[in-house]
């Protein structure tokens, strides 16, 4: 029986769905990597039909007028942000590119009819490449996570937390809280990316995406208690195991980069992923485009722990005590 998923938006990688006012917001990763482009609609389905709205595009000359990535769309004191990545050329030095992450905002209610700002970087007080800049409220506090090369730390990327004095300018140092280290985060690359915050049952949840970009991509999990110091990082927690990976009989190849929203009801927790439908990837896997969104139910455990489950539109079936079946 073929069960391949339909995707919910084609060619559209690092995913990120922001819901206001009972509407969807939907920004990502275009294939030309050239613009910042935003959709708005009523449903979450209703974002694969509507159109994209290019609210920035890449500059010239300079250190904005290459490869922009990972563009997140967030809400802060009645102004938008969106946090994105982007490189001066396509060159690479020591085995990365030259990413340095940004913010452009606008006070206007409506963010596809606005006057954007110019951008403005994020210092994080490492000059280093760095990427997958995310923002969450906890406690009435700002924070902010991303992903950095520390010079002296083998591989790519780890994952750091520092809190904000505005929505565009961190005010404590930068903590480290992940390093690529288990077997399933280093396969074709050593990283630790993509991190994505959902504050649930008593704990700060954070996920994140492991391993090249092809088929060996997969979901991590970090979490810390709701009361800890979220800057120490002896308050993170990390799963042994990935907790969202490949599945070929659904022909579902490289989960990851995901983002969270919450469904039409209001109360069901959604996570929103991109993913590939093969595995034969011609070149570079960079410049393959065919990384399409999906977005699917999150269930949860008797002890509060998300469950994944296996690349689906519905929940997987559940035993009584909450499990998800594999």
């Amino acid at each position: 029986m073929n069960r391949t998923l339909t995707p919910l938006i084609e060619q559209r990688a690092d995913p990120f769905i922001y819901r206001h006012d009972g509407g969807y917001y939907f920004i990502a990763s275009v294939p030309a990597y050239d613009r910042l482009e935003l959709r708005y609609a009523s449903t979450i389905a209703g974002l694969a039909d509507a159109d994209p709205v290019t609210i920035w595009e890449k500059e010239t000359i300079g250190p904005l007028s290459e490869l922009i990535w990972a563009p997140e769309l967030h809400r802060h004191q009645g102004s938008w942000y969106v946090y994105f990545a982007a490189a001066p050329s396509r060159e690479i030095r020591d085995g990365l590119f030259q990413h340095r992450m940004y913010c452009i905002a606008t006070s206007a209610s409506d963010p596809l009819n606005a006057e954007w700002s110019h951008p403005q970087r994020i210092e994080t007080g490492i000059d280093s490449f760095c990427l997958d800049g995310t923002a969450f409220h906890h406690r009435d506090e700002l924070y902010y996570v991303w992903a950095q090369k520390e010079p002296g730390i083998p591989g790519n990327t780890n994952l750091y937390i520092a809190r904000m004095a505005a929505a565009d300018t961190l005010e404590s140092a930068p903590v480290r809280i992940s390093i690529p280290e288990f077997e399933w985060e280093t396969r074709g690359f050593m990283v630790n990316e993509g991190p994505a915050v959902l504050i649930r049952h008593g704990r700060i949840l954070l996920t994140y995406s492991a391993s090249a970009t092809d088929e060996n991509y997969c979901m991590g999990l970090l979490w810390a208690d709701e009361d800890a110091d979220l800057l120490d990082p002896a308050s993170w927690k990390k799963a042994q195991h990935p907790v969202f990976t490949s599945d070929a009989e659904r022909s579902v190849f490289g989960p990851g980069h995901n983002s969270f929203t919450i469904a039409e009801d209001g109360v069901t927790d959604m996570l929103v992923y991109h993913a590939r439908t093969y595995t034969e990837i011609t070149g570079d896997p960079l410049w393959d485009p065919n990384r399409h969104t999906y977005v699917k139910p999150i269930a949860w455990d008797k002890d509060g722990f998300p469950r994944f489950g296996r690349p689906s539109l519905v929940k997987e079936p559940t035993d009584e005590d909450g499990n998800q079946h594999q």
